[in-house]
């Protein structure tokens, strides 16, 4: 059964941003999809198993932007 989370990451500003953003997050285990709403910085994960939120923020990092909150 998928599971889906929604994080808010901060800095983004092109497309760039957002392919930067998708690639990292999409290479942790179990993620199956994940969607980027550039003007919002909102992020939905979406997963076949539990997701850890260290995890996002990480490869969220690892892609030179922070999760807020």
């Amino acid at each position: 059964m998928s599971q889906t989370s929604t994080y808010t990451v901060t800095g983004m500003t092109c497309g760039h941003c957002v392919a930067s953003v998708t690639e990292e997050i999409t290479e942790i285990d179990g993620v199956t999809d994940v969607a980027v709403d550039l003007p919002t910085g909102a992020v939905t994960v979406t997963a076949d198993q539990p997701i850890d939120q260290a995890r996002v923020r990480a490869a969220v990092e690892e892609a030179g932007y922070q999760l807020a909150g």
